[in-house]
């Protein structure tokens, strides 16, 4: 079964791993967020881009989900002791991730031809893609004005109140020819519990439209998300936090929706086939779990 997932961060690379656990290699692809990307200390960074890599490589911080394991902050320490920025931390070896991709982009090479030989020196048999070559910027419109989404992420802790989002360069960005050539031989897409609004919502307006069965696996769990500021951004939008929100969020797309089983209560308000299971995925085994369940799910849509 040939599958596109959509993923952002850490819940996104977490079911990107468990599909990954499952599926043969050419039959995967993942098609990731790269709106939160952006510039800092001279370098181009993709915090989901690299989360999901590392996930997959096996290399990604067991106890943040983000970031390389096993890691050293040298570099940071310094640059805060000369008077530099240290609010987005960034360790040693994920720096060399940063230095060596802006210098292949300096050099003209694009984000997909630099993940594609980075997923190879890695060891990533699956296909990763960014959701776009051309730069797209996620902008937070908060009660403090519009802020940069890293700078209301990391900077500001999420800490403003979330008014709206905009996506500069959305309008002009086209999906890589990888991520349409996948899409076209799927045989269905799945949205990995990632943000709808900052996450997942810049994949789908690149990519435009679909025309495979989509099914979506909610990032709220009884009215929280195990990491994240999603349900924190449908309660200052006005929308009450929960995986029926987000079912409504993706409503017009979806043949199936997953939820966990904190939330089976709301499956008949669902207006779409559901299946109630454990999204919990505290283990490798979890993420496996998972993945098999909505794979036997699409199977049986």
């Amino acid at each position: 079964m040939k599958i596109v997932a959509l993923a952002g961060g850490v819940g996104g690379a977490k079911l990107a791993h468990g599909l990954a656990q499952i599926l043969p290699p050419e039959d995967l692809t993942v098609i990731v967020n790269t709106g939160d990307d952006f510039e800092h200390l001279g370098m181009y960074i993709c915090p989901d881009l690299d989360t999901v890599c590392y996930t997959l490589a096996g290399l990604a911080n067991p106890e943040t989900g983000w970031g390389r394991v096993n890691e050293t902050w040298n570099t940071i320490a310094n640059i805060e002791k000369l008077g530099g920025p240290n609010w987005f931390r960034l360790g040693d070896q994920d720096i060399a991730t940063h230095l060596e991709r802006t210098r292949r982009m300096k050099a003209g090479k694009s984000l997909s031809e630099i993940t594609k030989d980075f997923c190879t020196a890695w060891g990533i048999k699956q296909t990763v893609l960014p959701m776009s070559d051309s730069p797209v910027r996620t902008i937070v419109d908060t009660d403090e004005g519009e802020l940069a989404f890293q700078e209301y992420f990391v900077h500001r802790h999420c800490e403003p109140r979330v008014k709206g989002f905009r996506f500069d360069g959305i309008d002009v960005a086209e999906s890589t020819v990888g991520a349409k050539e996948a899409i076209e031989s799927a045989e269905a897409i799945v949205i990995c519990p990632s943000n709808p609004w900052v996450s997942v919502d810049p994949i789908l307006r690149v990519i435009k439209k679909i025309n495979k069965p989509v099914i979506a696996v909610s990032p709220i769990i009884g009215g929280q998300t195990v990491k994240g500021p999603a349900a924190k951004m449908y309660t200052e939008l006005g929308i009450e936090p929960s995986a029926l929100a987000v079912a409504e969020h993706y409503r017009n797309l979806l043949i199936g929706f997953v939820l966990d089983t904190v939330d089976m209560q709301l499956s008949d308000k669902i207006k779409t086939r559901t299946l109630v299971t454990n999204t919990f995925m505290n283990t490798f085994e979890d993420r496996a779990r998972l993945a098999a369940d909505v794979l036997n799910f699409i199977g049986s849509l």
